[in-house]
């Protein structure tokens, strides 16, 4: 055999064994209720492992449930969405002062930027609104 043959066959193959692994079952036997009500706090801890969750559940690590209320993501996205528009208009904005600028006259610029300033400041009061609410909506039902 050539050097080459004997490196190949001293090598291991396949995973590192571990230093203490798990070789430990146990089964456990459990009613369509008890079932139920298991399934629900796995599936509100957001462990997808099975034998991840009863291991912290049993040794005391902290298990994390968390609730997912839909209302509330779908608000969050849409102020989200909102958000981005708003950001949006503030490019449009610039991009219409710096129009009235360099395309009119600057009495019509001046009343073209009355106007302008009317609508932002309609912006900026349903924008307080928009915070308010978020606030309010915050407080009532969002947990801390």
């Amino acid at each position: 055999m050539n050097d080459e043959n004997k490196n190949r066959k001293n090598k291991q193959v396949g995973r590192k064994p571990k230093m203490n692994p798990s070789k430990h079952r146990y089964t456990v036997n459990l009613n369509d209720e008890e079932n139920d009500k298991f399934r629900l706090l796995l599936e509100q801890s957001g462990v997808e492992n099975i034998s991840r969750f009863i291991h912290h559940a049993l040794f005391g690590k902290e298990i994390k449930i968390v609730k997912v209320n839909k209302a509330t993501m779908d608000y969050y996205i849409r102020l989200t969405n909102f958000y981005y528009q708003f950001q949006a208009i503030g490019n449009n904005y610039n991009q219409t002062v710096w129009a009235l600028k360099t395309n009119f006259s600057e009495k019509r610029a001046l009343a073209l930027l009355y106007k302008l300033e009317k609508a932002t400041i309609e912006l900026i009061l349903l924008s307080k609104q928009i915070i308010a609410l978020t606030r309010e909506f915050e407080e009532q039902w969002l947990q801390k």
